[in-house]
């Protein structure tokens, strides 16, 4: 059965996209058939998984159709590109900026729960495809916006990024609250909360140690993944070249190989997670 997982947080630049797309690599990695959903306009998962694509096949990638048409012409099997084995995309454009306005037109107010309607669409067009993959993973914007209902609609878990800031930690609670009211307000949505996943601001920092021991306080001391996201240098190289392929024979780079081997225990514990 396939699991469906976002990643999610109200405030931005504490890692969302960056866990996404490296837990969906590692996925892949271990043979799991993964796609990830860029629902964010902005695109960074789509630009991070093209980056990769190039760095590893020397080409560009080739986008047949953007999400936004594929979703007019509901055949949301035409957008999806392969980025290397087992890990595809369903790439976001700056056309999908027009995908609420698409969805009002569509589903007016006049229709019976044209609000639940419009964030259901997209996981109507999903079903078509998401038997063909063990594991999907949804990228989605910082605000409180119809792209984030609608991967919550959608998904089986959440994953709450939290980076070792006070906004941050502000905006995972008021993300968890939404959370719950989301749940309480449509009754077809069935996710559950995976955990809380703290993405470190500073290495071995007081306030890195003092963030997550009010997280546990906040959410619970389960609730938090044992895995930690230390902050690394390599991870900003990914955003800028793309994920360097882990070479586990000769010419190991040992920076590119402690990322990996990060990512893929965080992955052994999302898996045990959401099972």
């Amino acid at each position: 059965m396939t699991k469906k997982l976002v990643f999610g947080n109200f405030k931005g630049g504490v890692g969302k996209t960056t866990n996404s797309v490296m837990v969906a690599y590692e996925l892949a990695r271990k043979g799991y058939k993964t796609l990830v959903c860029d629902l964010d306009p902005q695109a960074n998962s789509t630009q991070l998984l093209r980056r990769t694509y190039v760095l590893q096949n020397g080409k560009e990638l080739e986008v047949p159709k953007t999400m936004m048409l594929a979703l007019q012409e509901e055949n949301l099997d035409s957008t999806i590109v392969n980025i290397m084995e087992n890990l595809y995309l369903i790439p976001s454009h700056k056309d999908f900026v027009n995908y609420p306005d698409f969805l009002e037109l569509k589903f007016l107010p006049n229709l019976q729960n044209y609000k639940e309607k419009r964030i259901a669409y997209f996981n109507e067009q999903l079903k078509t495809v998401e038997d063909k993959f063990d594991y999907i993973i949804f990228d989605v914007p910082p605000t409180l916006s119809i792209f984030t209902d609608t991967a919550l609609y959608s998904s089986d878990s959440v994953v709450i990024v939290l980076q070792t800031q006070q906004r941050s930690l502000d905006g995972a609670e008021a993300f968890w609250e939404y959370l719950q009211t989301f749940y309480n307000t449509y009754e077809a949505s069935n996710f559950d909360i995976a955990g809380v996943l703290p993405v470190l601001l500073k290495n071995n920092s007081g306030l890195d140690n003092q963030i997550i021991a009010d997280a546990k306080e906040t959410f619970g001391e389960d609730t938090l993944f044992n895995t930690v996201i230390k902050h690394m240098e390599r991870l900003k190289r990914y955003d800028r070249k793309g994920i360097a392929e882990q070479n586990l024979t000769e010419g190991t780079d040992y920076h590119d190989r402690k990322v990996h081997e990060l990512y893929s225990r965080l992955v052994e514990e999302i898996i045990e997670r959401t099972n």
